[in-house]
């Protein structure tokens, strides 16, 4: 953390023939690399495994505060990223399928699902870090099972933790009987300094795990005391909501909105903890594993992990009970703060369901990509029915929106393929990868309809209004009859998509030999005109 870093600095220069600086510091930052490698691996495979699974969860169990509470903390546990579980909420939220009010239960729930790592973490595993690498590397390379691939990823990622843990404990070692750094650390036990360091360090790594494992690593050695270890833990709570803040920057207001509720739950927690720190820890204490045959310093290192994340777990859930009683205060409050914006023109033609941040996350960017594919079809076919307008309309006048909204389409159409284009470079499963180029596809289709606007029937609308062409009543009936089929079974067809119906889509697919026979009819008609 940067406070021991800082320490280690600060250790006199003539005391270096007591410990050597180099390698302890070496060893910190390399077990910590290690650790967020093996973080980033047993998450994302988790992620790979479960990315649809929690999709649903979250769409199914928000019917009331307490099942969104419980849904946001197995999501979390699942992904360890609150942030994703924020970003999919916003898409929830976007998509009119849930209320800000809805999704601050989830939120609630989310930070007693990301103390899971933390209770893992604490025991004493690291001795079998090497057997959990073993196993997970011959699942992963061994087998062509998709799922069995992924759990080894997850076993391993969970080794390489535990490993990671291992080298930062065996670095930090030397420092355990190390004067000057004792008295160092004596100013990580000031509670407002502790939370302050853990908030900014959690911000820069992006991750509360790792914030706490090294806490926990540190209290292990004996360095910090439970209530500077709990109040470390604390300001991890905060420091990890810079990635939902940033993730909300440039995004609808229902974003920025689901961040606030993250900022104001965590801050607000801390804020009621603070002056009760010491009972905190009477209280985990009891409730904690003893180990009475130890003393002193091997007492304490050896009950203090387990404490801390003990501590860690039950601030949370207890917050979460506290504040699910006023989620309708905590929605209007913040809404209060950050007022909904009412659109003063049509909708922006920006994607409003793309998210780098799931991007980490395969499964629920395709599900998003098809959410914005949809809309992508809606915005065509409600041009398509445009084409044909009341008579008052000037047929330049049609050109011209016509043509702007197919600019529209192309740009939300170039987002879109930018995205998927982004989304095949991550670690896709077969399924995964079938599902990304399928909705591709689909838009593909999309911009084709459009090209053909462009292409043939505009072009050709003003070759007709430059030579005061009309056709006849019945020729327009005809037109008129076919365009409104047609734009008909692309509405129904982005309906399908977006709702994943595939009996819908299924319905769009018959209607084919009708729309063929309009066209054959017209064409006939057309044909016969001399």
């Amino acid at each position: 953390m940067p406070t021991l870093i800082h320490t280690l600095a600060q250790i006199p220069a003539d005391a270096a023939s007591a410990v050597e600086i180099l390698p302890i510091v070496v060893g910190l930052l390399g077990g910590l690399s290690i650790f967020l490698y093996g973080m980033n691996q047993m998450t994302g495979a988790l992620k790979a495994v479960a990315g649809d699974g929690v999709r649903l969860l979250l769409a199914r169990l928000t019917r009331n505060r307490f099942s969104g509470a419980a849904s946001g903390a197995i999501v979390t546990a699942l992904l360890q990223s609150s942030s994703v579980t924020t970003v999919l909420l916003v898409g929830f939220i976007s998509a009119g399928l849930m209320s800000l009010q809805q999704s601050v239960g989830v939120i609630l729930g989310a930070n007693v699902g990301s103390t899971v790592t933390a209770q893992l973490i604490a025991f004493r595993v690291t001795d079998y870090a090497l057997g959990l690498i073993t196993i997970g590397f011959a699942l992963l390379f061994t087998t062509k099972r998709e799922w069995l691939r992924q759990s080894g990823a997850t076993i391993m990622g969970l080794g390489l933790l535990f490993l990671g843990m291992g080298v930062m404990s065996d670095a930090t070692g030397p420092l355990r009987t190390y004067p000057p750094f004792i008295e160092l650390m004596v100013g990580v036990n000031r509670p407002l300094l502790g939370i302050l360091a853990a908030a900014v360090f959690t911000a820069i790594i992006q991750s509360s795990a790792a914030t706490t494992g090294l806490v926990i690593v540190l209290a292990g050695q004996g360095f910090i005391s439970l209530e500077a270890g709990i109040a470390l833990a604390l300001g991890s709570n905060i420091g990890t909501c810079a990635t939902a803040v940033l993730a909300a920057i440039g995004k609808p207001r229902a974003a920025v909105q689901a961040a606030a509720v993250h900022v104001l739950f965590n801050v607000v927690g801390v804020v009621i903890w603070l002056p009760l720190l010491g009972q905190l820890a009477a209280v985990v204490t009891e409730i904690s594993p003893q180990h009475t045959e130890l003393e002193g310093a091997a007492r304490l290192a050896a009950e203090t992990p387990r404490q801390i994340a003990n501590a860690h777990t039950l601030f949370n859930v207890a917050n979460t009970l506290l504040f699910i009683w006023f989620t309708g205060p905590i929605a209007a409050l913040v809404r209060r703060i950050i007022p909904d914006r009412t659109p003063a023109g049509p909708e922006p033609i920006s994607p409003k369901f793309l998210d780098d941040v799931l991007l980490q996350t395969p499964a629920l960017a395709i599900d998003r990509l098809r959410l914005e594919i949809a809309r992508l079809g809606r915005r065509v076919a409600d041009i398509v029915n445009d084409l044909f307008p009341d008579e008052s309309t000037a047929e330049g006048e049609i050109i011209v929106n016509v043509t702007q909204r197919l600019d529209e389409a192309g740009a939300l159409y170039q987002s879109i393929l930018r995205y998927t284009q982004r989304l095949l470079t991550e670690s896709l499963t077969a399924r995964d990868s079938t599902r990304a180029e399928a909705l591709l596809a689909a838009a593909n289709q999309y911009a084709a309809i459009g090209d053909i606007i462009r292409v043939n029937l505009i072009p050709l609308a003003r070759e007709w209004e430059r030579r005061k062409l009309r056709a006849s009543d019945e020729t327009r009936r005809l037109l008129r009859d076919l365009n409104a089929e047609i734009s008909r079974a692309v509405g129904r067809s982005a309906r399908a998509l977006g709702e994943a119906d595939r009996a819908e889509a299924q319905r769009v697919t018959e209607l084919k030999p009708h729309i063929q026979t309009m066209a054959d009819r017209l064409s006939e008609r057309l044909a016969s005109l001399p």
